[in-house]
């Protein structure tokens, strides 16, 4: 079994504010509706229940949890939906509004339909839906518990690992170590190792359109940012800054000044429910976005390499996701933050020269640097601090890759010590601090 995980589940093209919130119930309501008609049971439905534990029920509506089902049970897809026509989607219901499950099946469901139960925690993960399909009589005729489990991916209660529908991959790795191991065995760079795992998940001939239309996304989202000006939605009333440091950096400023704008300018877009690459969460979607169009504007020369810039950013991100977590609810900030600012601090090491051990190292430095990491949104909107704080830790990845570039690659701590450091850390932290806005800045933020 191998921890890779292709690029195209990692970043994937979603919208805000949160991918295990709002991106992740999404898909779980558009497979429960699939799931119906695949069986032959979508023409019995007369009704639809759905019921939002633990932090999806604790934040769900400063998160738009509730709009996204009712848009997933629409047929929706977060890949594909206009995020105008998902906003205020739960809202509309009021006593009743017909919906077409899937676009096919009318039904009429009301805005009581979605029932908040925070104080549920599920035994898998705190993450958790439960969808329920009933007929004229009131009968069950369907009744499914998904997890969102981060990163907008989706794991039904009864799924079993598969071993048929995914491909071996050529260079399977569950630890840094056995990463490490096999660019030493093969003279390849972790971007490479990743490069032939993509062939064969999803083939060669895709991998280079899958990497142009991840970066062009990420590139378009950072442009929505810095060109769209207003007030955030969700009542903190939290002014779009990113327009106005762009406009005062195009008369000259620092180079940093540009990656805190970029990572900002994300997090804006995510706040506002735009559209978003997940990367790997949308908490944390401004970090490598932002670290890579920095690469491109100051220190390509003209020469970017995003397709190493993803790679090594995807190897590492799975390694996170396989042996801790990227998912808030589980594990904190440091789970989204702290994850995305190591895969882009190793990614830039890498298209900046560095070994398979710098870049390892880079990545240790950025995920240490973030242990312990709260996530206590204020409002339960992904607001304050995460907007400030991606431009924080992009600023951080930056600094991790030259220090790892400094030196020769050796270090005492490894990237497998400080991931399973962080899993034990998101096991102690305490729930009130895990996107539940119960602890931390949610508590003592006064909201007016």
């Amino acid at each position: 079994m191998s921890a890779y995980v292709s690029l195209t589940e990692l970043f994937t093209l979603g919208i805000g504010p949160s991918s295990s919130h709002t991106v992740g119930p999404m898909r779980a309501a558009a497979d429960f509706v699939d799931e119906l008609r695949v069986s032959g049971r979508l023409d019995r439905v007369a009704r639809v229940e759905c019921v939002l534990y633990g932090a999806l029920a604790a934040t769900g509506i400063g998160h738009g949890t509730p709009d996204a089902v009712v848009a997933g049970l629409a047929g929706s897809r977060p890949e594909t939906c206009d995020p105008d026509d998902v906003r205020g989607a739960w809202r509309r219901l009021g006593d009743g509004v017909t919906v077409a499950l899937g676009g096919t099946r009318p039904v009429v469901v009301r805005e009581r339909d979605v029932v908040f139960a925070p104080l549920t925690r599920m035994p898998l993960h705190t993450n958790a839906l439960r969808l329920r399909a009933l007929d004229g009589a009131g009968t069950a005729v369907a009744d499914r518990v998904y997890y969102s489990v981060g990163g907008g991916f989706v794991v039904p209660e009864d799924a079993r690992p598969s071993t048929v529908d995914r491909p071996a991959v050529p260079f399977p790795f569950t630890t840094a170590g056995e990463l490490l191991a096999i660019c030493a065995a093969t003279g390849n760079s972790i971007a490479e190792v990743a490069d032939a795992n993509e062939a064969a998940l999803i083939g060669a001939d895709c991998v280079s359109g899958a990497i142009d239309r991840i970066w062009s996304a990420m590139v378009a989202c950072i442009d929505a940012g810095v060109s769209t000006e207003g007030r955030l939605p969700g009542g903190l009333d939290v002014v779009r800054r990113a327009p106005g440091l762009f406009r005062r950096l195009e008369s000259g400023g620092d180079a940093i000044d540009w990656l805190q704008t970029y990572a900002m300018a994300v997090n804006e877009e995510n706040a506002a429910g735009g559209r978003v690459v997940t990367a790997p969460t949308n908490g944390a979607a401004g970090i490598v976005p932002a670290v890579g169009r920095y690469y491109e504007q100051f220190l390509a020369g003209g020469t970017a390499d995003m397709r190493a810039f993803l790679l090594t950013a995807t190897a590492i991100g799975s390694l996170v996701k396989a042996n801790a977590s990227i998912s808030g609810a589980e594990a904190g900030c440091q789970g989204e933050v702290g994850s995305a600012c190591a895969m882009a601090a190793g990614a830039l090491c890498a298209v900046l020269g560095g070994t398979p051990a710098q870049v390892e190292y880079a990545a240790e430095i950025a995920m240490e640097h973030h242990l312990g990491l709260t996530c206590d949104p204020v409002g339960g909107l992904v607001q304050i601090p995460c907007i400030e704080r991606n431009g924080i830790a992009a600023v951080t990845a930056l600094s991790a890759a030259r220090m790892a570039l400094g030196s020769d690659g050796s270090h005492v701590v490894s990237l497998d010590t400080v991931i399973e450091t962080m899993r034990q850390t998101g096991l102690d932290m305490s729930d009130k601090y895990k996107e539940t806005s119960t602890g931390g800045l949610a508590l003592n933020v006064v909201m007016c």
